[in-house]
């Protein structure tokens, strides 16, 4: 490390944004750029520690020192292959991850963490702009067959490891186009098509064959994944939604959270929307659900000309220290406002909905709701919430969208003829090291094995889970384990 004061000498800063109104006319990205010089300021503060917290901070053991060190030097060429070692889709997690590496940071202890997220985009843009990305498979293929079940960032990662290794790779998707959630449940304005379309075509170009528009168990039998392929990874996510059982449910304006994204991006991208349309232009609309979910769901109703948008949060409104329960370098759950709420949003928390209320056409015009207080445990985490007494009241809206999370993958259809064990969750059970599920020749990552979680998360799942598909045909592997940074296991 040249350059050992650097994170006295640099304050933390991020690129340019564009103002809030100007933003939301247009569903485009709308973060701006590092100047050269500031980009290296930024990966000069990187402390180069010891102890690298944010190794393990990241699920995919991305080398991060080593890669800001590189940024410093302008080594781009350094950078890509470092970063590229651990992570197969920087330019998905640069620019959507929520940077758990950051809050591992070292200097978070006592100052602003580095820009690791932002450092990680520019290395990977900078790379494509240099030429240095190019396909990975090898010339000499094996005889072995893989097929993947899903598009998402665990299906993409395992096919691209999976290519990586020489097999021949097959992926299933049952939309019109590959990218899973990263395509219809990310809004353009945080993750444009382009970037997806661009990795797409060099997975393609690495021997990768897409098959959208395809649902196993219903467009083809399951059973023909395990008579023509050698091995099947199954990558479907959790698209289950959860739901709101509550008085008034079925009243019209009431939608799931995943539904009305899907639409959007659809939109943007000028392809054909078959369902009922739903439209926020001059509505008032109320967002339950305070995850990344809700706050896409406010940007995008903000972009389509909602009059009002709210967000509510069950829980209480979290603090702005790091809480005792989740000490460094765990990730904190304090306070945080996203793009979207800055965008326009009244948020309340700590707010039950008890009741969707309609007028005397069947239409929605309310919510019944209620403060709640929560009883918590000596660390400060939340075991349960009581009504505050005389707190109902009625919030006016006439659309709802319900972004709650998901149940689990859907089991009918490919995860019935298959025959695959399930966890008391709903989740497809597997060897928590191995991936593989009580079928022999059927493996499971992401979302479909652990539950809803992050897209960095997924990747590190398709990967590891790519590693064992590659023991399981060839009985070794070179392909890299998370288990060992920065070394091939």
């Amino acid at each position: 490390m040249a350059n050992p004061t650097g994170f006295k000498e640099f304050a933390r800063e991020l690129p340019p944004k564009a103002a809030p109104q100007e933003r939301i006319a247009h569903n485009r990205e709308f973060v701006g750029t590092y100047s050269e010089n500031q980009l290296t300021k930024q990966a000069a503060r990187c402390m180069d520690c010891g102890i690298p917290f944010c190794h393990s901070g990241c699920p995919l053991g991305n080398i991060i020192p080593e890669f800001n060190d590189a940024v410093r030097e302008q080594d781009w060429e350094n950078a890509y292959q470092i970063l590229s070692a651990t992570n197969n889709f920087p330019e998905f997690t640069g620019r959507i991850c929520p940077a758990p590496c950051e809050a591992a940071c070292v200097l978070s202890i006592h100052s602003s963490p580095v820009a690791i997220e932002e450092i990680e985009k520019h290395i990977i843009e900078i790379a494509f702009s240099k030429g240095y990305v190019q396909p990975t498979s090898p010339v000499l293929k094996s005889d072995k067959t893989v097929a993947v079940v899903g598009s998402g960032p665990a299906g993409l990662a395992a096919a691209a490891q999976l290519a990586k290794a020489g097999h021949t790779v097959t992926v299933f998707e049952r939309d019109d186009r590959p990218g899973g959630l990263l395509r219809y449940g990310i809004p353009d304005f945080k993750l444009d098509k382009w970037v997806i379309d661009r990795r797409i075509r060099l997975l393609e170009e690495d021997g990768i064959s897409f098959r959208c528009n395809t649902e196993i168990g219903r467009d083809i039998p399951a059973a023909d994944l395990t008579r023509d392929f050698d091995a099947v990874v199954l990558a479907g996510g959790a698209s289950v939604p959860r739901d709101l059982p509550i008085t008034g449910r079925e009243l019209p304006g009431i939608h799931f959270a995943m539904d009305y994204l899907t639409q959007h991006n659809r939109r943007v991208s000028e392809l054909a929307v078959d369902d009922e349309a739903i439209w926020m232009e001059g509505q008032d609309v109320v967002v339950i659900g305070s995850g990344d979910t809700g706050s896409d769901c406010v940007g995008t109703a903000n972009r389509q000309g909602a009059r009002t948008v709210t967000q509510f949060a069950l829980m209480n409104q979290p603090g702005n220290e790091r809480p005792a329960h989740t000490p460094w370098p765990a990730e904190p759950h304090i306070f945080r406002s996203s793009s979207s709420h800055e965008e326009g949003c009244q948020r309340y928390w700590g707010i039950n909905t008890k009741a969707f209320l309609g007028d005397e056409n069947g239409q929605l015009r309310a919510l019944l709701v209620s403060d709640v207080t929560w009883e918590t445990d000596v660390l400060g985490r939340r075991l349960r919430f009581e009504e505050v007494s005389d707190s109902d009241r009625e919030i006016p809206c006439q659309r709802v969208l319900l972004a709650l999370g998901f149940t689990g993958p859907r089991i009918e259809g490919l995860l019935t003829e298959l025959g695959v064990d399930l966890d008391q969750r709903g989740n497809v059970l597997a060897d928590e090291s191995a991936f593989v599920t009580n079928q022999p020749t059927i493996f499971v990552a992401g979302d479909m094995r652990r539950g809803q979680s992050l897209v960095v998360w997924a990747i590190s799942e398709g990967r590891e889970a790519a590693r064992q598909v590659d023991v399981f045909l060839t009985g070794k592997t070179a392909l890299p384990s998370k288990n060992a940074v920065g070394m091939f296991a």
